[in-house]
């Protein structure tokens, strides 16, 4: 907690002022929007990824293991890509001017919990699901999730970053946020056909 100081002009004497008590830090969009903690999130990700493909190749699930696996794995997509909708819909309501600019960010930073669950529980059910590695639509599934991880990654230093602004947000923000929902919705629909097609053959 911290106490600021003014000055108050009675006559004509000058009065020291007490501010109220803050509960932290003033906010500022000063701060670095990458810090090293998203670095080292982004380079454990990228691990887990790689582990996750090459369990793939050496565990054989049993055909029941297998069936609740992709039970498990349509779970988790539900999951993970209904909370990415929910969270692009507040930020709808935001530009239809239905709610304020904080509010949506507020309310999409509490959704991160289910959205980075229902992506680590999609890669660790995939691994179970036995994916054919040769395959060219195998192959861009997963460069969908690789790039899902690191895009959900900035846009978590991006939501600081959002979380910090007083007023409007700068139209290079906003530009930036547009570009990485946009990225998310690619990612997550493409990594959805190529899923369902895959269990259609």
């Amino acid at each position: 907690m911290s106490t600021k100081f003014g000055v108050r002009c009675t006559g004509d004497m000058l009065e020291p002022v007490e501010s109220p008590p803050s509960d932290g830090p003033p906010l500022s969009s000063d701060r670095p929007l990458w810090t090293r903690r998203d670095t080292a999130a982004g380079v454990t990700a990228i691990t887990l990824l790689v582990t996750a493909i090459w369990l793939s190749t050496v565990v054989r699930p049993s055909p029941l293991l297998h069936d609740v696996a992709l039970f498990a794995h349509l779970g988790f997509l539900v999951l993970g890509f209904g909370a990415v909708l929910v969270a692009d819909y507040f930020f709808a309501l935001w530009v239809l001017g239905r709610a304020t600019f904080a509010e949506a960010v507020a309310h999409t930073a509490r959704l991160h919990p289910l959205i980075w669950s229902g992506l680590l529980g999609l890669v660790a059910s995939g691994t179970l699901l036995r994916p054919d590695l040769s395959s060219g639509a195998t192959a861009l599934k997963l460069a969908f999730v690789t790039t899902l991880t690191l895009n959900g990654i900035q846009a978590t230093a991006l939501g600081r970053r959002m979380s910090t602004l007083n007023g409007a947000p700068p139209v290079p923000l906003l530009l930036w946020g547009a570009a990485t929902s946009a990225l998310s919705q690619l990612c997550w629909w493409g990594a959805v056909v190529i899923g369902y097609l895959n269990t259609t053959r």
